[in-house]
């Protein structure tokens, strides 16, 4: 009976412990529709084996193109598979972030954008606003990581003003914002880039909310 009480007391003066569980990720495409997406869909972009496809390796794309999404985002990891494919001119493509549309030309986007493409591979680039890249990538590292023609993991990981990119698991980006004007929240959206016979390939697309920012 002693043993019993001692037990009962014990277990009344324990810490209480709160779980805490890792947010779920978000699917930002169904691989079927698109739904929660907007752009070009009756011409540039198309939705193939699940994946969200846009370009053409007959006809050179003329100019740049973006699905993206119709909601906002901030303060996020972003995870998706990316495949890029070309037989002429300029291949390239990307992932916009914390980005919006524009005026003119119309079919334009401002915001940061994980490049890819020869020479641009997970660098950092500031797409229609500064033009230039933001941050570069180490050409020997994407040589020894990148899988060409084929499916390559991305993941963008935007907190505060802190942004870093991952090629198939390896960091190539890690960037701190120093501009407050800058916006760091925003849509998101896929890039097929203009000038070049390419078809640049967009599945498993998952976003996981972190928590704002203090700073």
């Amino acid at each position: 009976m002693k043993n019993a009480l001692l037990f009962l007391l014990f277990v009344s003066l324990a810490p209480v412990v709160i779980s805490q569980t890792k947010p779920k990720a978000i699917r930002l495409f169904n691989g079927k529709n698109f739904k929660n997406w907007q752009g070009d869909t009756l011409k540039t972009w198309r939705i193939q084996d699940g994946a969200l496809v846009g370009g053409s390796l007959t006809e050179k794309v003329p100019h740049n193109e973006f699905l993206s999404t119709t909601k906002s985002y901030s303060n996020y990891v972003l995870r998706l598979k990316i495949k890029l494919t070309g037989t002429e001119g300029f291949i390239n493509g990307g992932v916009q972030f914390h980005s919006q549309r524009i005026a003119n030309p119309p079919y334009e986007m401002t915001g940061y954008q994980a490049d890819l493409g020869k020479g641009f591979w997970a660098s950092l680039y500031d797409e229609s606003r500064r033009d230039k890249l933001l941050a570069v990538a180490d050409s020997n590292l994407v040589k020894q990581i990148l899988k060409p023609n084929d499916w390559n993991d991305y993941e963008v990981r935007s907190e505060g003003k802190r942004i870093q990119i991952k090629l198939n698991g390896q960091q190539t980006v890690d960037y701190t914002e120093p501009e407050a004007t800058i916006p760091q929240s925003g849509l998101i959206a896929l890039q097929v880039h203009g000038g070049g016979k390419v078809e640049v390939y967009y599945k498993d697309i998952y976003l996981e909310e972190l928590p704002k920012s203090r700073k």
